[in-house]
Parts: C-alpha cells; structure tokens; sequence
C-alpha cells in the first residue's frame, strides 16, 4: 500500500483537536539550544569502498581485551570461550532463526531453548527456568515485579551489595508499579543481618541479594533466606553462573527466584552485549514467570515435540494479567550458553570455578603484600576482590590502561568513601606471570 500524507486541513484540525496553534509548540519542552534550526552540516557522501575504510579506521581505535591484560569485573568477565561456541552458534539454522511461534517448523530451536532451560534447572537446584531474558539486571528487576504479584506487597528490600546498576534497573522498573525500593545496609562487603531484621515486615514483599555480591564477597544466604521467609516474603538471588561450580546451588539454600547475567556461559565481553539474563523459579510460581518457557510433549503419533508454553505476555492474554511486557528471549546467546555448559560438562564447569578461586586468592595475598596496600572486606570470595588503595583508583586505571593491563573497575564512581577503591576480577585466562607483572606494575605505579 503506498504511504498517504496528511494534507494540511488535516494536520490543522489533528493541533486544534490536542489544543495547540501550531507544531512549534509541540517542541517547547525541548531546549532552543537543542532544536534542529538548519540541515546537519554532513559530509559528501562517500561511496562503498570509501565507507569500508573509513569503517575500518574507526574500529582500528577500539582496544579489545584480547589486546590487554583483563581485570576488569562488575558484572561482565574475560572468560574463555571454547571455539566450538561460535563454530555451532553461527550455523545459519541457528544464526538467522526468528521467534518459534510456529512449533512444528521451529523444532531445532526451541528443542536448543529446551535443553538450556533444562541445564539452568540443574545449574541454580530450582524447579523451572524460562527461556531466558536480556540481561542480569532486567532479569532481578523482573523477579522483584513477581515478587510483588505474587505476595501483593508493595515493598522490596534490596542489598547494598547489589551491583548498582542492577539496584538501578529495580528501582526503574518499580517506579512505574509503585512499588517501594529500600536498602538495607552492607557492612564488611556483605548484608547485615540485623539491618535486613529490623526492616523486614509484613508488607515486604522480597529480600534481594547477590551471591557472590558486587564486591565478590559470599553472602551467608541461608541466614537470609529464613528472615524473609519468616515475614512472608519471597527470597531472590542473583548468581555468577561459574561460581554454581563450586557453591551450593540457590534452590538449596531456599532462593524462590535465581536470576544471574550469564555473559560468563560461553559469551565475549563484546563492548557490553548481547547478554543473557537467567531467570528460575520453584514450581509454585512458575505461572508467573516473565518471559517464555519452552515445554516438551508428544504429537499425535507419539513423538516428542517442543512448544512455547505458559504464554502470560501480554501479546497473549490481557495486560493486566500479563506477568511482563518481555516479548522474547536471548536465543542465540542462551544457546551459546548452552553450548558452552555442554562442552564444559560438570567437571569442567567445577574446573573453571576453582581456577577463579585459586587464582584471584593468588593475586589478592600479593597485592595486600604491597605497601600502602590492604584488602578492603575480610570476606570469602570467588573471583572479585576489593583492594584499598594508597592513591585514587582512577589514576590506577590511567596509568595501568596505556600499558595494557585493564586493572579493575574503580569504585569512587559508586560511592565516594571508596575513591581509594579497586575492584579486581580474576578468570581462569589469567596466568602467573600476568598477575606478577601486574603486581609488579602496581609497585611502579604507587612508589
């Protein structure tokens, strides 16, 4: 069908039917100094070659970890990413696949999108996964809007351990439901107990905490778990998937939600994305999962067959009784997590985790040996520690960067008692001799 403007007589009855003159003053929100007075002043076009090397220029200015030394954390890690995840999730089957909404010709994708639910399940110890959300933060934000649906309790208590903009995405996302975001206090790099204990009540709706926490630090999540539980409240986690390897698992310690970002499971630092947003419940509140779950059936001739199934989105049913306005899921990504779970097995996976250990713990004893140097919370943790350092973080990060060593991520830019503050990631790609030389480098920097 060809496009039909709008004649004049039109556009002039649509402004005096919303109560306005003219288009101009549809714009007065807008700031004089940021309206489009004159055409972009754009260069002359350029033609496909012209394009590819001007393209290429710019993309020779980005560095990628492959081209530093990694320590950077806070929520995306430098893991390793066996070659056999990309090799599988190219394949154009997988690759260029759209939305299964069409079961019987989309059986490849939602049987991957099964098996990954199915490994998630194992993975966190809960009873049901959906098929994945964008990321780790608008998955916890979502497990607080269940939360509230679920207990219709208009109150979430969130740690302050939490990585920050996950505490942001909530807050976001609660806005607009009304629901009320209160802290409750950290000391030492973990949640405190009596903070969560005198804030808890009747009208809390879930206690929110991340395991390990935002400065790597364990939480004693069981302790947790029946404080909320006492008040009739839901308990909701965000986990490292690597560090399921070696921890007990959130369906064990009584989590009713785990959430995670699962960029670790198979997916490349990528400049921030795509990530992957994991998503499990117990089976109670499976009806209110966000997002789409995949079952398995049988057809009419008795074979297996996979559908999208507890279809609560609102493209579905009402709005009102929708559970989130997510319509799709991560797929691809999901299915590279699923790849990489496959290929690692439980050993491998248990492997991975316990090099994160060893080896953070490694570069951590050496840094504190430093003078002016000292570890911040006498906590355990897995993979993340924070360092206090004798001079700002930032002019760390400055000095360190040119030299090709990404020394953490600075925590002044959170709060600003932790200027002095260096969050440390350590992977299993990390070896000796590139601790060592960045210890040796952190010597250099603050002698």
């Amino acid at each position: 069908m060809p496009f039909v403007p709008s004649t004049d007589a039109e556009r002039a009855q649509m402004l005096k039917t919303i109560g306005v003159k003219s288009f101009e003053e549809l714009l007065t929100p807008i700031p004089e100094n940021l309206r489009l007075k004159e055409p972009f002043a754009l260069p002359e076009p350029l033609s496909e070659y012209e394009v590819t090397r001007l393209l290429a220029e710019l993309a020779e200015a980005n560095t990628t970890v492959n081209q530093a030394v990694c320590f950077l954390g806070g929520g995306a890690y430098d893991h390793f990413v066996p070659a056999a995840v990309g090799h599988i999730t190219s394949r154009p089957e997988f690759y260029t696949a759209y939305t299964p909404y069409q079961p019987e010709v989309s059986q490849g994708t939602l049987q991957a999108t099964y098996e990954y639910q199915s490994m998630i399940c194992m993975l966190t110890g809960m009873e049901a996964s959906n098929a994945s959300m964008y990321d780790g933060a608008s998955a916890l934000a979502e497990a607080a809007l269940l939360a509230f649906n679920h207990t219709q309790r208009r109150e979430v208590l969130v740690s302050r351990a939490v990585n920050p903009f996950y505490l942001e995405t909530i807050r976001t996302y609660c806005h607009g439901q009304g629901i009320e975001v209160h802290l409750v206090e950290a000391e030492d790099g973990t949640t405190e107990v009596e903070s969560l204990k005198a804030l808890v009540s009747d009208r809390t709706a879930a206690v929110i905490v991340q395991h390990p926490n935002f400065y790597g630090c364990l939480e004693e999540v069981a302790e947790l778990a029946a404080i909320a539980h006492q008040a009739g409240a839901l308990f909701v986690t965000s986990n490292d998937p690597i560090s399921l390897g070696l921890l007990q698992p959130p369906g064990q310690y009584g989590a009713d939600i785990a959430t995670g970002e699962g960029q670790a499971l198979g997916t490349p630092l990528s400049f921030g994305g795509p990530y992957l947003g994991i998503f499990a419940t117990t089976k109670e509140l499976v009806r209110r999962m966000p997002g789409r779950i995949v079952g398995q059936t049988m057809d009419a001739e008795g074979r297996v067959g996979y559908v999208l199934t507890y279809q609560t989105r609102e493209q579905h049913i009402r709005r009102e009784k929708a559970t989130s306005n997510i319509c799709t899921n991560q797929a691809l990504v999901a299915l590279a997590a699923t790849v990489y779970l496959a290929l690692l097995g439980k050993q491998g996976l248990r492997t991975v985790a316990n090099l994160c250990v060893q080896k953070s713990h490694y570069l951590a004893s050496e840094i504190a040996k430093l003078p002016g140097f000292r570890l911040k919370f006498d906590r355990p943790f897995f993979k993340e520690f924070v360092v206090e350092t004798p001079v700002r973080a930032e002019k760390i990060v400055e000095m360190l960067t040119p030299r090709g060593i990404l020394p953490g991520v600075p925590l002044g830019r959170f709060s600003e008692g932790m200027a002095n503050c260096l969050l440390i990631a350590v992977t299993e790609k990390r070896t000796k001799a590139e601790m060592d030389n960045f210890v040796s480098a952190l010597t250099g920097v603050c002698s």
